[in-house]
């Protein structure tokens, strides 16, 4: 069943701060609206190959919201990334299936500001180390806008790759597996970090390379990503933006990001994982 990276969601503590922020980095934003829920607004940064980046910000305290650690913590950046499936029931139901745990679908919905009101269904995953699923019931050019909004002044036309912070490589290899379908584990292949001291291996999702990074086996292996692991759990740890032409690769000020760590590569070393 194929899976698509939908988007990529980063937490902000000041929505505005934060728009005016990624604008200042060569973004084109727009302004997302408030959820059904009324406990989250956002704001958005569409790309040229479908997906993109969500920048949300907690418009009260919301004990019981999957995402209430990082608003309860003052955790700004990655906290979470989305597939696209086709339909979020036969997903859930194919996962289940092969003995993963997905839960849906789960209503959800925005109101935009120029009034129009998006619905749309999730799947949420067993395990921070998976995504969870959203998928459209409204038209998903009302929650995607297409045109103008999604060229960027810093070139930027998609996703390249997607980095996450795991605990153990084997295991969640194991519920890839069972979300992907088994198809996708023969896709799977190691990727070599030299001096970091982590054993990691990707997967394909569609046009993107999904990297999943673990601490080596050795005590002393990947300490700065023990630390990550330790502080805020398995999740997002780093997205490489693909742009064309050849100018170096680049990365963008974590100050201005909001602690979400990017790396914006050109379009011939997207190509290659």
């Amino acid at each position: 069943m194929s899976l698509a990276l939908d988007h990529v969601v980063i937490h902000v503590i000041d929505l505005e701060a934060a728009i005016a922020d990624y604008t200042a980095v060569g973004f084109t934003v727009q302004r997302g609206g408030t959820h059904a829920d009324g406990a989250t607004h956002n704001a958005l940064v569409g790309f040229a190959d479908g997906s993109y980046l969500e920048l949300i910000a907690f418009l009260r305290p919301s004990p019981a919201h999957r995402w209430a650690a990082a608003a309860e913590q003052g955790r700004e950046g990655f906290i979470d990334f989305a597939l696209l499936p086709v339909s979020v029931a036969a997903v859930v139901h194919a996962a289940r299936s092969r003995g993963l745990a997905y839960q849906g679908p789960i209503d959800g919905g925005r109101l935009r500001p120029d009034g129009e009101r998006l619905k749309w269904q999730i799947g949420t995953p067993p395990t921070p180390d998976l995504p969870f699923l959203c998928g459209d019931i409204s038209p998903r050019s009302m929650r995607v806008r297409e045109g103008d909004v999604r060229m960027h002044a810093n070139g930027v036309k998609g996703v390249a790759s997607i980095t996450v912070a795991v605990a153990n490589i084997d295991a969640s290899l194991t519920r890839y597996g069972a979300l992907l379908g088994p198809a996708a584990l023969q896709s799977a292949h190691p990727v070599a970090m030299p001096g970091l001291g982590l054993r990691s291996v990707s997967l394909p999702l569609a046009a993107v390379t999904l990297v999943l990074a673990a601490p080596g086996p050795d005590s002393h292996d990947g300490h700065e990503l023990r630390a990550v692991l330790a502080q805020r759990g398995e999740g997002v740890l780093g997205l490489a933006l693909h742009r064309q032409g050849d100018a170096p690769a680049v990365a963008l000020p974590r100050d201005r990001t909001h602690n979400a760590a990017f790396e914006i590569v050109p379009a011939e070393a997207a190509s290659t994982p």
